[in-house]
């Protein structure tokens, strides 16, 4: 009897065990089976076929990032200074797009010791950053990079805020900078403007690939900071972008800020040549071959030959009405002219400022002169009437900017001497002339000519630590709400202190307001709702945006 006993608790044992090992080789395969269909899935989203072939990308794990693809031929050689070809190559094995991408090469104000020379020429790709959310399809922002036309990096600009929300693309386009984006004769030989024709390339590729990435090509906002933020201006004024965007935005930066075009682009063309030691300054065609012939880092070095001090005038290659009969000229009107002929792109666009963009550039007058071994503020003093026209772009805003500068210096100074102690006096005119009289300019004349609404908003809320510390290395003054303080909150940049509890929450409802923007084309920061101003407004309003709250106001202007 026990041995029977024994007998059917072994036999019991062995099925129990057969059970046991049956249902655990089940679950194996179930589990086997979702993970690889998770790893498929994983797979497949970093890899994406366009046109060129596939390529794979990377998993940050909030999102997908897709770098450094090229959408035009590297801009060498006899393509120096032509506007560029679209990226014609075929890819026979998958393109490795994890790889961040390099700059365009450049004189950097930001880069430490003397030789400031920093980037590629072969450097035109689009970098596409995508919510690992899992929706079929994402609205898209565009992102052009500030820096003055003259030097800047898309890879300062983190997604993370923006992948954070779940619900857009980012793509982030690299493009020409400085005397290689810029330059221009001002006639058919050099005609300039090649940095516009870049990004406007990179438009035209999203159109054609970003579906690809789960894009929706017809919910495209076109943005920008600072010459970014120009640039999406001129991209407006160019009819043909109405194929290529939905609504816009112009963070610290319009077309119609005195440094946005330029008004010594001949000028500036033949002082290179003559630097580079190129024979023959009276025919244009011959300077062109002969800049061509050039390495690329001579070129570009040669722009500390245009500074007076620090990175001043800070834009000395820029945009430029180009010459009638220019070969795939992008601009040959002067911008106030096209926005007053109505002749633009007429979609739903806002424009701002902060409360003392100007700390950029102001806050480099308060770095030490080494030949005085005081603050470069105090040789305003004396140099006003030579340093205000070019530093401040006068010869924009004025046909006698010398007279203009001593206007300037009585309107905000008075009877004060250029110090530090009155440093703030300074800031305030740079933010005036530099920033805040263009876009409330823009403003106004867009909203005569407009049926599409434009809006504006002036950001006051300081962050700690943020662009005028970083010029100058100095805490021992208060910069206001800077250049930067508004951006760095929709993209994580290095250069400002870690967002305080306030500035985290203003930072979601401007994730949250462009979002809503190119989805609605409906404005609203939080539970403030923008105003719109268009031809049929009667009074022009922005929105305040303060750490305690949003409001419209009636914007004052000195122009």
């Amino acid at each position: 009897m026990i041995r029977h006993f024994a007998i059917n608790n072994q036999l019991a044992n062995k099925r129990h065990r057969h059970n046991m090992k049956f249902k655990l080789f089940v679950l194996g395969s179930i589990l086997f089976v979702l993970y690889s269909i998770w790893c498929g899935k994983n797979r497949d989203a970093l890899i994406v076929e366009i046109e060129n072939g596939r390529l794979r990308g990377k998993d940050n794990g909030l999102y997908y990032s897709y770098e450094s693809i090229p959408y035009a031929e590297a801009p060498t050689g006899s393509l120096r200074f032509e506007a560029p070809q679209p990226y014609a190559g075929k890819w026979e094995e998958e393109f490795d797009a994890s790889i961040k991408p390099k700059p365009c090469m450049q004189w950097d104000q930001f880069q430490e010791g003397e030789d400031k020379l920093t980037g590629i020429e072969d450097c035109l790709t689009v970098n596409v950053y995508k919510p690992k959310t899992g929706k079929d399809q994402y609205p898209v922002m565009v992102y052009i990079h500030g820096g003055c036309f003259m030097f800047g990096d898309v890879n300062f600009y983190e997604p993370d805020y923006l992948m954070r929300n779940g619900n857009i693309i980012v793509v982030k386009v690299v493009y020409r900078l400085g005397p290689l984006g810029f330059l221009s004769t001002e006639d058919e030989a050099i005609t300039g403007n090649f940095g516009l024709k870049d990004q406007q390339l990179a438009l035209k590729w999203i159109q054609k690939n970003i579906a690809q990435f789960g894009g929706d090509p017809r919910k495209v906002m076109l943005t920008g900071f600072s010459a970014g933020g120009a640039s999406t201006h001129y991209h407006l004024l160019n009819p043909e972008t109405k194929n290529f965007a939905k609504t816009a935005v112009s963070f610290s930066g319009v077309a119609l800020n005195p440094w946005a075009i330029s008004t010594t682009a001949r000028q500036n063309a033949l002082k290179m040549a003559k630097i580079l030691k190129c024979p023959n300054l009276e025919n244009t065609q011959a300077v062109k071959k002969c800049l061509q012939s050039k390495p690329s880092g001579d070129i570009v070095s040669s722009v500390k030959y245009f500074l007076n001090f620090g990175y001043n005038p800070f834009s000395t290659f820029g945009p430029v009405v180009e010459h009638p009969n220019a070969h795939q000229a992008f601009m040959t009107k002067q911008p106030r002219d096209i926005i007053k002929s109505g002749q633009f792109t007429q979609i739903p666009y806002l424009v701002t400022y902060t409360s003392e963009d100007g700390g950029y550039n102001a806050a480099e007058l308060l770095q030490i002169n080494p030949k005085t071994g005081k603050e470069y503020i105090y040789d305003l003093n004396e140099h006003w009437l030579n340093l205000a026209p070019p530093n401040l772009f006068l010869r924009s805003v004025s046909e006698q900017p010398e007279e203009y500068a001593k206007a300037l210096g009585k309107r905000y100074m008075g009877d004060l001497n250029f110090s530090v102690e009155n440093y703030w006096k300074v800031q305030e005119m740079y933010t005036d002339i530099l920033f805040k009289d263009g876009v409330l300019e823009s403003m106004k004349l867009h909203s005569e000519k407009s049926q599409s609404p434009i809006y504006g908003y002036v950001y006051d809320n300081p962050a700690d630590y943020s662009a005028g510390y970083a010029l100058t290395g100095r805490k021992d003054i208060k910069f206001g709400t800077n250049h930067l303080d508004d951006l760095s909150l929709i993209f994580h940049y290095p250069v400002r202190s870690p967002p305080r509890p306030d500035e985290v929450e203003i930072s979601k409802k401007f994730v949250e307001m462009l979002v809503n923007f190119v989805e609605t084309e409906q404005l609203s920061f939080g539970d403030c709702h923008f105003v719109k101003n268009n031809v049929e407004s009667k009074q022009l309003k922005l929105m305040s945006i303060t750490k305690d709250g949003c409001k419209p106001i009636v914007p004052q202007t000195h122009r």
